[in-house]
């Protein structure tokens, strides 16, 4: 139903079969038009082009983030070109070393190398609790919280080498009693696939993400939910985070914005707020909840577990998925531990079977823009590289 609307990706490449979903997800037809809008406002406003950004845009792309993820107030939702740069600006408000930080095993790069490096240099100590068993991971999590002293709480809520979902966000945000601990909930593998509300959590946990994956914007547009009366002050900090504070500024004092402004840097590409804007409209047009969503990838991960199971594959079989099948809970995405998997990533390479992996093991992604019918070829695929 939604296919025809992903055309330019898809003609683009007619014989391949895209299960990447999760990683890169297809761009709609619509974020085409809004990335030339976007150079034509530039010229049409040229000077003038960043008050139509701020005054137009960005109010636009927060009112669609905060509709799909059920959050009070939009305003308290900063924009950034990754991830990345929200958690060193994150990192930047303690001023006390090392920063004594409460995580897990299972976070990706853009957080774990970075703390990775601080906790060499002696500028973080950190605490990481495994992820697996995934059945008992909340409660020693949450008891890990209970009893530690520490100053950042980070967690994934859809873990990207498994799918594993946190489904209880409200116990584990709770479980840090000060409110001096910052809790961070990385949200790139929920946003836009799992159906959650922020209002429950949304004046206590900070919550991350992007465009590059299921809400399928493409990259350059990452974004963070601040909690409303946060006052923290990042020293890691642009000008922009001064929007709506200049009026007020004392004499000698770094002033900040009241609300998610904050959080922002400085001069960025603004094109992926006007793509993400187009998917949000589309979305609205098409009445296309994120339940919905969700709803079509487990659709299709049935439908490829049926095959799996018809296929007798030796090298992929359901024994072989994280989580274990019996937890019904997952991502997007269908995660193998599969041996030799950079030498079957590289063979389905070779058929125009696009995946990925992440260690030793595989993922495969779906997304609104693939049917069954995708799922019966991928196999025909797959039983040859068997061969």
């Amino acid at each position: 139903m939604h296919r025809s609307h992903y055309s330019r990706f898809l003609s683009a490449n007619p014989n391949r079969l895209h299960f990447a979903a999760h990683s890169h997800h297809y761009w709609l037809d619509a974020t085409r038009e809004a990335h030339l809008n976007y150079w034509d406002d530039s010229a049409r406003l040229a000077d003038k082009k960043w008050a139509h950004v701020f005054s137009t845009v960005v109010p636009k792309a927060q009112r669609h983030i905060a509709r799909l993820i059920d959050l009070s107030c939009p305003e308290q939702i900063a924009f950034a070109p990754n991830t990345h740069e929200f958690v060193v600006r994150l990192l930047s408000c303690f001023e006390r070393l090392p920063i004594r930080i409460l995580t897990t095993d299972g976070e990706f790069h853009s957080f774990s190398r970075q703390i990775a490096r601080l906790e060499e240099s002696g500028k973080a100590h950190v605490v990481r609790i495994p992820v697996e068993p995934f059945e008992s991971f909340e409660d020693r999590f949450a008891s890990a919280i209970e009893r530690a002293t520490c100053d950042l709480v980070f967690f994934s809520h859809v873990f990207f080498n498994s799918g594993f979902v946190v489904e209880n966000l409200e116990r584990v945000v709770s479980a840090a009693s000060s409110e001096q601990t910052l809790v961070v909930i990385d949200g790139y593998h929920s946003f836009c696939a799992i159906p959650f509300s922020m209002k429950p959590i949304e004046r206590r946990a900070f919550y991350l993400s992007g465009g590059y994956k299921y809400a399928q914007a493409g990259e350059g547009v990452c974004f963070l939910c601040v909690p409303k009366g946060c006052a923290l002050r990042p020293m890691n900090t642009g000008w922009f985070a001064e929007f709506g504070a200049l009026s007020n500024r004392r004499v000698h004092d770094v002033a900040y914005a009241s609300d998610g402004f904050r959080f922002f840097g400085a001069t960025f590409d603004p094109s992926g707020l006007y793509r993400w804007n187009a998917v949000g409209d589309w979305l609205e047009a098409q009445n296309l909840s994120v339940a919905q969503i969700h709803d079509h990838a487990k659709r299709l991960q049935k439908r490829f577990l049926e095959k799996l199971s018809e296929a007798r594959l030796k090298w992929l079989t359901v024994e072989r998925l994280v989580p274990p099948i019996h937890i019904k809970a997952r991502g997007n995405f269908l995660t193998f531990d599969v041996p030799n998997a950079e030498f079957i990533e590289a063979e389905l390479s070779k058929l125009d079977v696009v995946i990925d992996r992440r260690g030793a093991r595989l993922r495969f992604g779906f997304g609104l823009y693939q049917t069954e019918a995708d799922i019966d070829a991928l196999f025909e695929r797959l039983r040859r590289v068997a061969s």
